[in-house]
This record gives structure tokens, sequence and C-alpha cells, in this order.
């Protein structure tokens, strides 16, 4: 027990130094303006402005709002953003909890705006799940008190839409039909332009569903441990387990006896690898596989692009691509 309290103690100072580092920047305005003649969209962040732009090809102008770099569970809109949107003629956000800022947004448009909102998450089965991805927290512990085991408890029991949805090719596939559809709703006379490309798009997005369909089904181990919760439906309608450091937001507060937790589980299951992502801090991830003596490995939410990603000339595709190889590395 003495033991044990000494590495929980350990951890937590750890801890506190790599939470020190681990917020995302703040957000700053993204790039764009309203081009007359065409329809504008404004996206909410990087997958759904990919799609957009590939299904409108050139008769839309797509204008997203998160910059390059930025992560956008914490990121809030500008000035500028109400007034670009107040002049789009459609407004493409996620939905499912992870835009929390929506309706606010909404309300302060001009009041003469035509912009239609929509979220196009709509009709993937989302998941519920709890903040504390299921651990335990140590609630068992003999030297719990009663109200660290309450606190424990309540955490366990609050739900939450999981978010990230178009980190599985099949929930973006949806995502992409409801663009399509709103886009010809809005514009009618391109229609035939809308459906060809979503074609295009959607004959990709069914490729990438099956390479990891067949790939991931012939890996030996399914568990993953990751730095935040944002794979729930990649492992879900891939037959793989995701062990999370942090919650559904990147910036949520591990517990030491969590790291603890997950430090023995990757032990016992022999577990070489902890995932983490380049927009957030790598310092936790980094903190789980030294206490457990393993390694680290990238495996992207595809939130948003970094710097060198976007001069690299990376897309949804590619970065879906280098997850896939880097979790058959890391399962086989």
């Amino acid at each position: 027990m003495k033991r044990r309290t000494q590495a929980a103690a350990r951890l937590t100072v750890l801890l506190s130094l790599a939470l020190l580092l681990v917020l995302s920047a703040c957000g700053r305005s993204g790039t764009g303006s309203i081009v007359e003649g065409k329809v504008n969209v404004v996206t909410t962040f990087y997958p759904i402005y990919e799609f957009a732009s590939a299904i409108g090809g050139d008769d839309v102008n797509v204008i997203n709002l998160l910059p390059t770099g930025v992560e956008p569970h914490d990121w809030t809109p500008r000035g500028q953003d109400i007034v670009n949107t107040s002049k789009a003629q459609l407004f493409f956000y996620n939905g499912a909890g992870l835009e929390g800022w929506v309706p606010d947004f909404l309300k302060g448009l001009d009041a003469d705006s035509k912009v239609k909102a929509v979220e196009v998450s709509k009709g993937i089965d989302l998941i519920t799940t709890t903040e504390d991805d299921g651990h335990d927290h140590g609630a068992a512990e003999e030297d719990h008190d009663h109200e660290g085991e309450a606190h424990a408890d309540d955490a366990a029991d609050a739900k939450h839409t999981d978010p990230h949805t178009w980190v599985s090719p099949k929930s973006a596939l949806i995502m992409a039909g409801n663009i399509r559809d709103s886009l010809i709703e809005a514009d009618p006379e391109h229609k035939a332009g809308y459906e060809e490309r979503y074609a295009a798009l959607a004959e990709k997005l069914k490729q990438l569903d099956q390479d990891f369909t067949d790939k991931l089904s012939k890996v030996s181990k399914k568990e993953i441990v990751v730095s935040h919760q944002a794979f729930g439906y990649l492992t879900r309608d891939y037959g793989l387990t995701q062990h999370a450091i942090m919650g559904l937001s990147p910036d949520s507060e591990p517990r030491a006896q969590d790291m603890l937790n997950l430090a023995k589980l990757v032990k016992e299951d022999g577990i070489r690898y902890i995932f983490f992502e380049e927009l957030v801090s790598d310092k936790l991830a980094k903190t789980l596989a030294g206490e457990a003596g393993v390694e680290t490995l990238v495996l992207n939410p595809v939130e948003g692009l970094t710097e060198q990603q976007a001069k690299d000339g990376d897309d949804y595709f590619s970065l879906m691509q280098k997850n896939l190889q880097n979790l058959l590395l890391a399962l086989q």
C-alpha cells in the first residue's frame, strides 16, 4: 500500500506539470470572406470544411471558422465570424455536443440573415458515454473516504454524448450525405454537380472504410490507450476498445489513480504504445508511457490540421491512412 501511495504521489506531481502544457492554443479567427455570386458556406472545423469543399466544388465558397493548428473543443468564434455567417446561405456544424457555442452564436446573427444552420451529424447512431471512460478511479480502495467515493460514483453516472463522429469513415459518409442534401436544397440549379462530387467523395470514404475493416479484422490485439476519448466511433465500428487518459475534452483532468490503473492495464495486457495527438500536448501520454515502460505513437482525431500538415498537403484521407498504419503497428 505504501508503494502504491508513493506511486500515486509521484504521478500527481507529474500530472500537475503536464496539465500546464496540455491546454490547446487560444483560437483566433479562421480565414475567408463572403464571395458574391456563389453559395457561401460557413463550417465550424476542418473535417466539415473538407467535405463541404469537396462536394461543393467551384459552385460554393467555403469559409472555415477554426484556423489551422487550433483544437476545436474550447475555441469560440469572433465578431468577424458572426458577420460572415450572417451573410452566408449555409452554416454547417457537427453538433452532438462539440460546439457548445452554436446556440448563442446563431442568436447573435443579423436579424435579416437567411443562413440555414445544419447539424451534419444528424442520422448517426450517437455514442453516449461517461467522462471518466469507465475507469474505476480506485473507488474500491480502502483508504478512500466516503466523500471521495461519492464523487467518483457521481462522475461515473454522468452521461455525455461523444461528438467525435467524423473519426469513423462510416459516420463521415452520413455527414457527407447531409452536406450534399443541404447544398442541393440551397442551390438546386447545381444539383448534378453536387451529386457527382458527392459520389466521388463517398467512393473514397467507402474504400477507406473497407481498408479499416479488412486490415483491423486481422490484428491480434484489440485494445488501445489514447490521450483523449476521441475514438469511440472508430473503435465501435472496427471492433476495438479505447482506454483514454482524459475524457471527451482533451483538457479534462485525469486523476493520479486513473493513470495508475491505466499503467497497470498497459503492463498486464501487453500494450506496447500509448497514442497521443498533435493539436494538444503529448505530456500526459509520455507520462503514462514512461510509467508503463512503453513507447508513444500518433493517433490523429482529425479535428484540424497542424501548420506542417497544411504545408504538406495532408487531408482527412491521408491522416486517416496514417492512423490505420499506426493502429496496425500497435496492435500486431
